[in-house]
């Protein structure tokens, strides 16, 4: 006869196995319990097609304790009294072929460090959150209306110690949280922390989705981390990557000897570019394990956003090296990849409608930012891959012939609103060969801090939202290398420390001015004064915010030459100052002074009918700002 503890584990596998047990991490796994009159642990593991489970661990010696299937759901479960928190375990699954494996448990919430690899018997402890005030704060406005300029962190080689061991999350608080909050930056994303056992693969494949990687902490050390930055006001985002997953033999490949995780046909289920297996997408099991994943780290962390890897990957049959299966009517869309991320953000948003979901994709894909309601995916932002290797192309250019190619610095303008953009130069920008940002600047070291202001002044005030990688901020000049902390070191180098000083001013006046944030997803927020200046490589925009008066000029010199007695057209009669100079000396440039305060002439310059005249400097920005005016609409 069943006991009711079967019997309530079988309505929970109901529907794990219909894809809508969206907390399954709680009923899965590792669990404390109480049965027969005693304390212990009842251990559940999916492996629907093994002709066998059994458990291992500390507390058996590492002799098989059978498990038993739960009915007909493809899961097995067994309770043991002697089993003790903080112990190892495995599975030992024999396949129908009768194979025997140890696996590690899917659902463990902690692992032992790399390259060893058992499960470890973790409950999920209670935690007093005191973040009240920011997650209050999340729903006073939707994010498209608030600044978010986000630095993308590799925790193990954002500082190391001495030893080359890197810091834990304990650490971080003490020195990530209080460094993010001084350079200005509203987020920090944390390249995946899930537990992975490779360092070169920088987290993205990963062995173990509910814990946390042991070489960084644990639960309660991340818990507080998350904590205390939003105790000071700074948001959190996690990497993630649900289209694939480590191959290595003791984790999810062929969990219980047939595919299980990954699809059937090997065409969809080997990754050959990265090397690991990729999720069936149509399996309502893995609908449960993934979107309860992305659940456990919102629900169980706070964390404020997360961030789908490679969604390409998800969405297209044919994304991958190698051979590939197409539909039935030979059509290359992974019209299961397309449904699960649809679903994947309507729960997750459903749950909490603040959350960022950002997507990671690199192809022309429609409607990824739309509602699913209208068809589409369903995302809050998209990465703007097309905006990201324009620009860098264009100032990786000698800048005598960025004339001649103008319209990779413009042609975003034509398409900056066709999603809700986040505008991204991320890790990937900076490794295998392509240099970092500053290296990738032409000419003299001067010209190349030159030109990395410029680049930076630009970005914040072309419409979308922010991500900038580590490193960049400090100008180092070696691409990031995984093994190794930012070179620290170079901040008494010429240039170093004023461009750090210039990156921190630049963060802080974004949060400041509405103009460069309120209005990034309409043509509301952005009215260009000259796109066509390709002979002289000088761009100049306005940028708005929801009240008429509070706009800024963006005038924007692409070339080495300084630009005197400019004349642009401004919306407004009466005065405009200087708000920020890239060429200042404070920042590294060479200028002691900056720009007097600028009067109208009223003198037509295309749509407008008045200009202000200004030396713009070379390889430099300047923002203006409206200081008295006149003739505004009342309202």
């Amino acid at each position: 006869m069943k006991t009711s503890i079967y019997e309530d584990i079988e309505k929970e596998l109901y529907l794990f196995n219909n894809g809508e047990l969206f907390e399954s991490y709680r009923t899965m796994g590792s669990k404390r319990s109480y049965e027969n009159s005693q304390d212990g642990w009842r251990f559940t593991v999916w492996a629907p097609n093994a002709k066998s489970v059994a458990l291992v661990g500390d507390f058996s010696d590492w002799n098989p304790v059978p498990m038993e299937m739960v009915g007909t759901t493809g899961t097995w479960s067994v309770f043991t009294p002697e089993a003790e928190e903080h112990q190892c375990y495995k599975y030992l699954i024999e396949s129908p072929d009768g194979i025997k494996k140890y696996k590690i448990d899917p659902y463990a919430f902690a692992y032992e460090v790399p390259p060893k690899d058992a499960s470890i018997i973790q409950d999920l402890p209670d935690k007093k959150w005191t973040d009240g005030a920011w997650l209050a704060n999340k729903k006073r406005k939707t994010s498209n209306k608030k600044p978010l300029n986000i630095y993308e962190v590799h925790v193990a080689s954002w500082r190391k110690h001495a030893d080359g061991t890197p810091y834990s999350f304990d650490e971080l608080a003490e020195t990530l949280i209080p460094y993010v909050k001084e350079m200005g930056y509203t987020h920090i994303e944390i390249m995946p922390v899930m537990e992975h056992p490779l360092e070169a693969s920088w987290g993205y494949q990963i062995s173990g989705y509910f814990a946390v990687a042991a070489r960084f902490g644990n639960i309660l050390e991340f818990r507080d981390f998350v904590e205390k930055a939003h105790k000071n006001n700074i948001g959190i985002i996690l990497d993630w990557v649900p289209g694939h997953f480590c191959k290595n033999d003791y984790a999810l490949p062929y969990y219980d000897g047939t595919p299980t995780y990954e699809y059937q046909d090997p065409n969809r289920a080997i990754n050959n570019r990265w090397g690991t297996n990729n999720f069936d997408l149509g399996k309502k099991q893995v609908h449960s394990f993934l979107i309860s994943n992305a659940m456990y780290w919102m629900k169980e962390f706070h964390v404020d956003g997360i961030r789908v890897d490679a969604v390409s990957n998800m969405i297209y049959l044919d994304y991958d090296e190698g051979p590939w299966t197409p539909n039935e009517d030979g059509s290359n869309h992974n019209r299961e990849g397309v449904a699960f991320l649809q679903k994947m953000n309507s729960v997750l948003l459903a749950q909490d409608p603040n959350m960022l979901m950002i997507a990671e994709e690199s192809t022309s894909w429609k409607d990824v930012t739309e509602p699913v309601t209208s068809g589409g995916l369903g995302f809050t932002y998209k990465w703007n891959m097309g905006w990201m290797n324009d620009t860098l192309r264009f100032f990786e250019m000698d800048p005598l012939l960025r004339k001649d190619n103008y319209h990779l610095i413009t042609f975003s303008f034509m398409y900056a609103f066709n999603e809700h953009f986040l505008l991204p130069f991320s890790h990937d920008e900076v490794v295998h060969g392509k240099n970092s940002l500053l290296g990738k600047m032409p000419g003299d070291r001067y010209n190349q801090f030159a030109a990395l202001r410029t680049l930076q002044a630009y970005q914040f005030a072309h419409p979308g939202k922010k991500l900038n990688f580590m490193g960049y901020e400090i100008g180092q000049f070696l691409e990031w290398r995984f093994y190794e902390e930012l070179e620290w070191g170079i901040m008494d180098q010429p240039f170093n420390s004023e461009y750090q000083q210039f990156i921190k001013h630049l963060n802080h006046l974004y949060k400041d001015q509405k103009a460069l944030y309120e209005i990034d997803d309409s043509y509301a927020g952005i009215e260009l004064i000259d796109a066509d200046n390709n002979v002289e490589s000088v761009l100049s925009f306005i940028r708005k915010s929801d009240k008429e008066r509070d706009f800024l000029v963006i005038v924007t010199n692409f070339t080495p030459v300084e630009r005197r007695n400019f004349k642009v057209g401004v919306p407004y009669r009466g005065t405009y100052e200087e708000l920020l100079n890239t060429e200042m000396k404070a920042f590294g440039g060479t200028w002691t002074h900056g720009l007097p305060d600028m009067k109208t002439q009223e003198e037509p310059f295309k749509q407008f009918d008045y200009t202000v005249e200004l030396t713009v400097p070379a390889l430099g920005t300047v923002y203006l700002r409206p200081k008295r005016i006149y003739g505004l609409n009342k309202k």
